[in-house]
């Protein structure tokens, strides 16, 4: 194991059972539930750091920029992807196309779906990029799938979309953290912070080019998106942000609090560090289900499902195991503070 990930996992990290379960919610380092704990107690005896921490946002904002190689003024922040979803749902014209894929996440799908009026259609994943045509107004996908870890062929749907002249949103929930990932090179990027990245619920990002910027209405504008905020707490916004801030939520500053050190960890250990560790322990999963008989969905990232074993889960978690059952596969997923030790037991209990 690289120096780095073996001290950041023996001295960032406090698991108590063997956890295989990123791809649901990461664990926090415990630098970030020493500053969650502290910005609640400022919050509670009224010191303020509890209360007004948009300073500490802005440098959340700023480390997530550099993990995907865009500009801080391209990202906005918020607390989920359904809602930056739903914000670039509400952009598009009525019966506008929106290309999607088989069995992705929801919130990917949904704020298309739910609108009525606009003509979601879907492909398979392997073949997205030729079910492009060209009446497709966007292409939204996520970057690695998250019920079976497949990786999308980015860079073919990029090259579809621009022959026809479609935008493409890409949710980086389950690449971000582990995979390196340029948001630079998408109109949309939407990405869940308590994941791979180590936060909790409450955190997301919303990356926009600054082209696409001017699509979006800020439809749940308050106050924080105007360009100067603290002079538009009263009355109709004077004047909002010329960036993407303009289409930031209020934040959930115990949320941002734990984000900030997360995105630090990953940043001091490097995401090629984490990428090498994270799916040599998938390597070494995979090469032990096949020892035991297993077929695991085909693919190199750290989430490995196997089709048929959703069953096994809860025996598993009784055993200190902790997994998913997702699509009627067993899902493991695999990250910093994940160990050969925990993927050995894991493969023990499964031969039993």
């Amino acid at each position: 194991m690289d120096l780095r990930l073996a001290d950041a996992a023996a001295t960032e990290f406090a698991p108590t059972t063997a956890y295989l379960n990123t791809a649901t919610s990461g664990i926090l380092p415990q630098a970030a539930v020493a500053a969650v704990r502290e910005t609640a107690e400022a919050a509670g005896s009224a010191t303020g750091g509890g209360h007004d921490a948009f300073a500490l946002v802005d440098r959340v904002r700023e480390r997530f920029a550099r993990l995907v190689g865009v500009a801080p003024d391209r990202v906005s922040a918020g607390s989920a992807v359904s809602t930056h979803v739903g914000l670039i749902a509400a952009s598009l014209p009525a019966g506008a196309e929106v290309l999607c894929v088989e069995g992705d996440f929801a919130s990917v799908m949904n704020p298309f779906v739910v609108r009525g009026d606009l003509r979601v259609r879907f492909a398979p994943l392997e073949s997205v990029a030729d079910a492009v045509r060209p009446d497709t107004a966007l292409v939204a996908l996520s970057a690695v799938q998250s019920a079976d870890g497949r990786l999308a062929d980015l860079e073919a749907v990029r090259e579809a979309a621009a022959a026809a002249g479609a935008r493409v949103m890409v949710d980086a929930t389950q690449a971000a953290g582990w995979l390196p990932f340029d948001a630079s090179a998408y109109d949309y990027t939407v990405t869940a912070g308590y994941k791979w990245l180590l936060g909790m619920r409450g955190a997301s990002y919303l990356t926009v080019s600054e082209e696409a910027q001017q699509t979006l209405t800020p439809l749940h504008s308050g106050w924080v998106n105007a360009a100067s905020k603290w002079d538009a707490t009263y009355g109709p916004m004077p004047e909002l942000a010329a960036d993407a801030r303009r289409f930031d939520e209020s934040p959930a500053f115990l949320c941002y609090a734990a984000a900030e050190h997360g995105l630090g960890l990953l940043e001091r250990v490097g995401i090629e560090a984490v990428r090498a560790h994270d799916t040599a322990l998938a390597a070494r999963y995979r090469a032990g289900l096949a020892r035991l008989g297993y077929e695991p969905v085909p693919g190199s990232s750290p989430i490995v499902s196997v089709p048929g074993l959703a069953d096994r889960q809860p025996a598993l978690a009784a055993a200190g195991i902790q997994t998913a059952a997702r699509a009627g596969a067993l899902r493991a997923s695999f990250h910093l503070y994940t160990t050969e030790a925990d993927v050995d037991r894991l493969l023990a209990a499964l031969a039993e």
